[in-house]
């Protein structure tokens, strides 16, 4: 392949640039905005190799397979790394000529970041716990403070774990009951395969025991002596089993507490809020089994549910009960307990019966009292409940928030004694808070709010909440934000972004970066489409298998709906999502190229069909529940088929297309992304722009440090300044 060793301008066809004012546009000036074109030398081009296999009797034709290195999860192939490298340097070819403009919005961006920003502190078993930046660093520093002998001592300097590394991630960290001992999972490849170390924190000597191959989470057992682990499968990102390790044996000696034979489950476990049980799940979909042993690793382990019952829940334990939500009796779970001496799901009482409108989100025990967060007609809802009496009824206090759109969850609530609740809380225009919420007098005190040090006045940005209705006549939510002064005459660009899938949702929350883009005249919108839950669990349940295209239809259908009310024109909406968002970024963009200015894909799930036939990936088997299988199923076959942005480019214009990936991604595998801009750039009849940046030494995550992340979205929002004509 050619080398791209040539310093390029970007060729650009300017129509009329945007001013923030907005004066005296039209719909038909609108089609005059400029593109985002090819550079000036060639852009790398794959080869093509014959590859074709049979399923249900159909052929399937993929010129680039190849991409997928065979010897996977090693990746030498020298054609596969030349490829890729080339797409990098056409990348940075692009950059080359807007560096200035880059550095200016990461230097905003950065300009926004509290460079020497410190939590606020919690307490912890005698202890008092907090995490600062020192300034310029890009990791976390982590110290305690004795609350007997007010002596605070650092415990744990991420910024020094993670010299001589390009890429570093602090999986989980756990301090011994007696206080003595720290362990903490890392990450330095970007293959989200931690290792495990365990050091004495008085000391800082570090103990014999290494261990390799661990899923991240990590718990001590009640005396101090073992901790547990999720172990990794040689050969694939899967966990088989949840490991004992014994301190001061080898890790070959460890007991397996729970083995999961079924490669189509994901496993995992964590501590109650009691501390007196683990609880250890696996999961599939919309199927979940869980089992309870006590922390101190005496009994059996006892199975609460069965895989066969065929429903989700989450677990919690406080005063001789187990406190749970599950789905089983509706969609939108109940909340219910049980003795924790006979926990079978035949002996659990109802406390709150599921309904159509409230959906039960999470529960937190305490001492004195249950937590409760639900999403109430898609709003986010916190109750405190008592304890039931002897006639199974609670007292209940919902907590009063200043918005009535916004995001609020449990914050770092370690302490099971405790005379106040920490809840962190945002909005599109509120930064984030932290609160801690006194239960004596039921005050909401505030903790902290996050620092912009450049500047931020809220009341200079608004923020509202839409329904716009999909082709189907079902209302989709749709939260957006914009400057005060924005004018909805169809005048300005928006940034529309996009989730719906596993029932993630992208709620309404705060973003220093996204500041740049709307005090240069921009709107941003999230579409809550189905797949995600902003509306309840059948949300989710109407995106996904046989219903998978709801969500993209729901996109398309948000961004026509938003033309059509003139908050933006056809065409001048840039759109985003990451990993099965950028699935949903391939699908639109498919579907409806005429309406994106410019569309960005994080790393891509857009080769969906290929991966689901592909059973030896390590997550292919368990992702079968939310996508469907191909290889048994010729209806999912056919289906997927019908969707899969992959197999579904074909010889027309698209919009410019930024596309990123990482190299050791377990999630998203680097060849998707790859895939996809070799295929799209031999299809596609226009000369818009697309490049694909590919981080050779990261994953999912991209780049590990904050400032190397900031530094990674500055060139996305600059490609995305760029198509819609903004130069500084």
């Amino acid at each position: 392949m050619k080398s791209l060793i040539v310093l390029l301008t970007l060729a650009m066809l300017v129509g009329c640039e945007h001013i923030p004012d907005n004066q005296g546009q039209d719909l038909e000036k609108m089609k005059q905005y400029s593109r985002l074109k090819q550079l000036d030398i060639s852009a790398p081009v794959a080869k093509r190799v014959s590859s074709k296999r049979t399923y249900h009797g159909q052929t399937l034709s993929d010129p680039y397979f190849w991409l997928k290195d065979q010897g996977y999860p090693t990746i030498d192939d020298e054609d596969v790394l030349d490829y890729l490298k080339e797409e990098n340097a056409y990348h940075q070819a692009f950059l080359e000529p807007h560096t200035k403009l880059v550095d200016t919005i990461f230097e905003e961006f950065k300009g926004r970041t509290d460079e020497t920003e410190e939590s606020v502190p919690y307490v912890d078993n005698g202890y008092e716990y907090r995490w600062f930046y020192r300034e310029g660093e890009e990791y976390r520093t982590r110290s305690r403070k004795n609350l007997n002998t007010n002596e605070e001592k650092i415990f744990l300097d991420e910024t020094k774990l993670a010299e001589g590394h390009k890429y570093f991630v602090l999986g989980d960290w756990v301090v011994s009951p007696d206080n003595t001992l720290l362990a903490y999972s890392y990450d330095t490849e970007g293959d989200e395969r931690y290792k495990v170390k365990i050091q004495n924190i008085e000391t800082g000597e570090y103990l014999s025991d290494e261990l390799g191959d661990v899923a991240g989470s990590l718990a001590f057992t009640k005396d101090g002596k073992s901790l547990l682990y999720g172990m990794l499968d040689k050969e694939r990102w899967h966990t088989t089993d949840i490991k004992v390790h014994v301190l001061g044996t080898s890790q070959k000696q460890d007991r397996s507490l729970y083995t999961e034979k079924d490669d189509g489950y994901f496993i995992g476990f964590y501590t109650t809020s009691s501390r007196e049980y683990f609880v250890i799940s696996s999961s599939q979909g919309e199927v979940q089994e869980s089992y309870v042993i006590k922390t101190d690793l005496s009994g059996e382990l006892q199975q609460m549910v069965s895989r066969d019952a065929g429903f989700q829940q989450s677990i919690d334990h406080a005063h001789g009960y187990f406190y749970l939500l599950a789905n089983d009796s509706h969609p939108n779970f109940r909340l219910a307990r049980v003795v924790d001496s006979e926990p079978t799901v035949e002996n659990w009482e109802t406390l709150q019966a599921g309904n159509d409108q409230n959906y039960l989100l999470g529960l937190q025990a305490f001492d004195g009292n249950l937590i409760l967060k639900s999403r109430v007609n898609g709003l986010e809802k916190i109750e405190l409940l008592g304890y039931p009496d002897e006639q199974a009824k609670m007292t209940r206090t919902s907590i009063s928030f200043p918005e009535e759109v916004f995001t609020a969850s449990l914050g770092v609530n370690p302490e099971f004694n405790t005379n106040h609740i920490r809840l962190n809380y945002e909005s599109m225009v509120t930064p984030d808070t932290v609160y801690d919420y006194q239960l004596k007098d039921a005050s909401l005190v505030t903790r902290k709010v996050k620092k912009v040090p450049s500047g931020y006045d809220k009341t200079q940005y608004e923020s509202e909440r839409i329904m716009i209705e999909a082709r189907d006549g079902v209302e989709i939510p749709v939260t957006i934000v914009y400057k005060k002064g924005f004018n909805k005459d169809a005048s300005q660009p928006m940034w529309l972004y996009g989730y719906g899938a596993y029932s993630a949702t992208i709620t309404p929350s705060f973003s220093t970066m996204r500041l740049s883009i709307l005090d240069r005249g921009f709107s941003f919108a999230i579409a809550h489409v189905r797949g995600g839950s902003m509306m309840s669990y059948q949300w989710y349940l109407d995106g996904k298998l046989k219903k998978r295209t709801n969500t993209f239809n729901d996109f398309v259908d948000v961004a026509k709906g938003l033309v059509d009310r003139k908050y933006v024109a056809a065409g001048n909406i840039s759109v985003s999502g990451r990993s099965a968002g950028g699935e949903l970024m391939g699908a639109v963009v498919i579907q409806s190229p005429e309406l994106w200015r410019s569309v960005n894909l994080g790393v891509p799930f857009v080769d969906v069909l290929n991966t689901m036939l592909d059973a030896s990936l390590p997550l292919t088997p368990p992702e079968w529940k939310e996508w469907g299988n191909p290889i048994e199923n010729s209806e999912d076959y056919d289906l997927i088929k019908s969707y899969s942005p992959y197999d579904n480019i074909e010889k027309r214009d698209y919009p410019p297309m930024y596309v990123s990936g990482g190299l050791n991604d377990p999630r998203v595998t680097y060849w998707e992304p790859a895939k996809w801009t070799a295929k799209m750039r031999a299809e596609k009849t226009d000369d818009n722009l697309l490049v694909m940046r590919i981080n050779m030494g990261a994953g999912h995550f991209a780049n590990s440090g904050r400032y190397g992340r900031l530094r990674d979205y500055a060139e996305e929002y600059v490609f995305m300044m760029l198509a819609h004509g903004i130069t500084q």
